[in-house]
């Protein structure tokens, strides 16, 4: 029997004080290892809604990968079909291309060895050596989006 309700890892309260201070820092102008805080308007309020990610650049390109999956703020990108990255007082406006999963393994491996310190636990032992056929198979977990600037 295969579920078809989408992979989501609900952040915990660590998690969620953690992603404060990584956001009030990130607001302040200071990167922890390539952050930003990402904006999109919730498909419910229309308010803004912040969260901080890490911003991969991988072969000349721009990814946001959601380790924990189907997340709020990739529910509310979708809807929305645009966000904005911010670093300190700059605010740079995005649209996005969502890869299919078999554009992500290359993706996932770059992400897994940038942050795989930070980010490894929901990869359940997946890692940057793993084997294309491995990132092939969890890919539809994770959605991951090529970042387009005007």
């Amino acid at each position: 029997m295969t579920s078809t309700t989408p992979r989501y890892l609900r952040p915990g309260k660590g998690t969620k004080v953690a992603n404060a201070f990584a956001r009030g820092v990130t607001k302040l102008g200071i990167s922890l290892w390539g952050s930003r805080v990402l904006g999109v308007r919730g498909r419910t309020s229309g308010q803004l809604r912040e969260v901080p990610v890490n911003l991969l650049t991988h072969e000349g390109a721009q990814y946001l990968v959601a380790a924990r999956g189907e997340t709020q703020w990739v529910r509310n990108l979708r809807a929305a079909g645009e966000g904005q990255l911010r670093l300190g007082r700059r605010v740079e406006k995005f649209g996005y291309r969502e890869l299919a999963d078999d554009e992500k393994p290359a993706v996932l491996r770059a992400y897994l060895a940038r942050w795989k310190f930070e980010v490894g636990v929901f990869f359940d032992g997946v890692d940057a050596s793993s084997p294309d056929e491995t990132l092939r198979r969890i890919a539809p977990g994770y959605p991951v989006f090529e970042i387009r600037t005007a």
